[in-house]
């Protein structure tokens, strides 16, 4: 009673005149960030931060999250329509909602899409709810200790899950962890790895980091494709048949609790839900035969566990303060940046904040069903733009924000080295995001290492006595070992398979 009550008083604050605006605002930015190849939630949100610097902190990120959840929607559109998927997590989408559109059932495709993304956010958002405080006051009797165990075991889920290769994610996690140690040292405040810099000094900003490593790299990346959009079909009949109400309401269902569930998981993406929606669907299907051919369960399955996990990925943002996916890492970026720590004081500390932010979100999602169903045709036509000119808009935009961030030159040109470090790791097959996620994860978890060995004296193995510590430092541990074991086993095979040809 007293979340729903919480929630009452966070739809006051949502639905403030400003706070409406910024919410319609955020939602179409970020519809037309996940229809235009090439971007997508994370490059988007890191590029639009430095926009949001004057704003006050619930404007802010009532903003950034609706880019975040609105790109979501806005990839299935071009997926659809012209099998351009406009970010990573539509792609799956492109497998039955083509040939769907090539069958002249383009609007059913989208509309049951619309649908189970409406369906599957809102329902995570009411998880939120539901588990978001209970979650928060747990968390305020952890220690130093079970913070420090709780993200070494984020950051060994972000080496396990994240990239085809264990040994290229532990790259580009170690990368992220010597970023974090530039700066100076939290308890005795001594430089490290400033080089007599004084830019330096206070270390990467991570916004910078963020906006070079997504924003850039994908505009480079991009901008040697030859990207050419094909005019899309007619969007008509935006209901599914009879007969297909069932079936598709049975799949929005599944690719919900899935969704959220795996949104819970630190070090997952957007990526990995709809494809084991999908996966799912079809395993259980009386004839698979009929997926790639245009199955709507196909399309409702995997658009609904997509958005479900946009609601599941924000529980612990909002109750523990570890970010669980790139973008979210970036919102969390964003939090601190105007001043607020996400975690478990955030419910107590400033619930005016969050129930209004949660508030928002429920907004946010229906303003994208009624945006989605009647103007899905509209938003296609956007991918008429020629590339050629929307390349270089977003870069002059990129190379403005960084600079407003400091005032700085040294911000623009740190920018523009992560960009092409993006880009060049991009190109082998190094995976970025957990670079961000260690980063932002590194500096938190060296506090809380500091203040666990200056409660037990140094000794760190006194971790481990302490049931809830020792449980996730032991659980991270066989993370690690599994992980490696599946990476030598994979090599073996494919080295079997080498000598057999």
């Amino acid at each position: 009673m007293d979340s729903i009550s919480f929630l009452l008083s966070g739809f006051e604050t949502a639905l403030t005149w400003h706070n409406l605006l910024y919410c319609l605002i955020g939602v179409t930015i970020g519809m037309l960030v996940g229809v235009l190849p090439g971007l997508g939630p994370s490059a988007g949100t890191a590029v639009l931060i430095p926009l949001t610097y004057a704003m006050e902190p619930i404007s802010a990120i009532v903003m950034l999250s609706g880019i975040y959840y609105g790109a979501m929607y806005g990839g299935t559109i071009t997926s659809v329509l012209i099998n351009t998927p406009g970010e990573a997590s539509s792609v799956i989408t492109c497998l039955d909602g083509h040939p769907m559109a090539k069958q002249g059932r383009a609007g059913t495709a989208l509309g049951i899409s619309a649908i189970g993304s409406f369906i599957g956010g809102t329902f995570a958002i009411v998880g939120l709810v539901l588990v978001g405080p209970p979650l928060a006051n747990m968390a305020l009797k952890f220690g130093p200790p079970e913070f420090f165990a709780l993200m070494l075991l984020g950051m060994t889920m972000v080496i396990g899950l994240i990239g085809k290769s264990v040994l290229k994610g532990s790259i580009a996690a170690v990368i992220g962890l010597i970023l974090a140690l530039v700066g100076q040292e939290p308890v005795t405040g001594i430089p490290r790895f400033s080089f007599g810099q004084p830019y330096l000094m206070e270390g990467f900003d991570f916004v910078v980091i963020a906006m070079g490593l997504f924003g850039l790299s994908e505009i480079l990346i991009s901008a040697e494709q030859t990207l050419k959009a094909e005019k899309p079909p007619k969007v008509k009949g935006l209901l599914p048949s009879r007969g297909e109400w069932k079936p598709s309401l049975k799949s929005i269902g599944r690719g919900t609790g899935l969704g959220f569930l795996i949104g819970l998981i630190p070090g997952t993406n957007s990526v990995i839900p709809p494809i084991l929606s999908y996966s799912m669907e079809k395993r259980i299907a009386k004839d698979p035969s009929r997926f790639g051919k245009g199955a709507i369960e196909g399309v409702a399955g995997p658009e609904t566990a997509n958005n479900s996990f946009c609601g599941g990925a924000l529980i612990p943002l909002f109750t523990l303060g570890i970010p669980s996916s790139p973008t979210i890492a970036i919102l969390l970026g964003a939090f601190i940046m105007h001043g607020l720590t996400p975690g478990p004081t955030l419910f107590k500390d400033n619930p005016d904040f969050v129930w209004g932010v949660i508030a928002s979100m429920f907004i946010g999602n229906l303003l994208l069903l009624i945006m989605n169903l009647p103007l899905a045709g509209v938003w296609a036509k956007i991918t008429l733009v020629p590339f050629k000119l929307l390349f270089p808009i977003i870069l002059m935009v990129l190379i403005a924000g960084t600079y407003t961030i400091n005032n700085s030159l040294w911000d623009v040109g740190t920018m523009l080295v992560f960009g092409l470090i993006g880009y060049v790791f991009k190109k082998v097959d190094i995976p970025i995001a957990p670079i961000v996620l260690t980063f932002v994860l590194g500096s938190m978890m060296e506090n809380a290492l500091m203040q666990s060995l200056t409660i037990f004296q140094g000794d760190f193995m006194a971790l481990f006595t302490r049931p809830l510590s020792g449980t996730l430092l032991v659980l991270s541990i066989v993370i690690i070992f599994v992980s490696v074991f599946a990476g030598f086993r994979n090599k073996k095979e494919l080295f079997a398979g080498d000598i057999d040809m």
